[in-house]
């Protein structure tokens, strides 16, 4: 989130910009894109696990890994999911 803060600080709050900046080639395209597909098919993987094992708390995993990352996101669900449901 640091350097998302700094980016901001440096070219204001505009989100159309940050997109144009994450497409400026096409290897920041390909990480965008390789990104984006991960951190659906994470979301994909959590909702299906938590509607079978009812392990709401989990659900915390989504916002994390679309606001932080996918870094973020998986190993955090991997860590709810490894806790006994109650």
């Amino acid at each position: 989130m640091y350097y998302f803060i700094s980016w901001f600080a440096d070219n204001g709050v505009s989100l159309s910009k940050m997109v144009d900046a994450w497409h400026v080639n096409a290897a920041t395209s390909g990480l965008v894109w390789d990104l984006t597909i991960a951190a659906i098919a994470l979301t994909v993987f959590i909702v299906s696990e938590v509607a079978v094992r009812r392990n709401w708390i989990a659900l915390i995993a989504i916002p994390a890994t679309f606001g932080i990352g996918v870094s973020c996101g998986l190993p955090l669900y991997l860590y709810l999911r490894s806790r006994p449901v109650t």
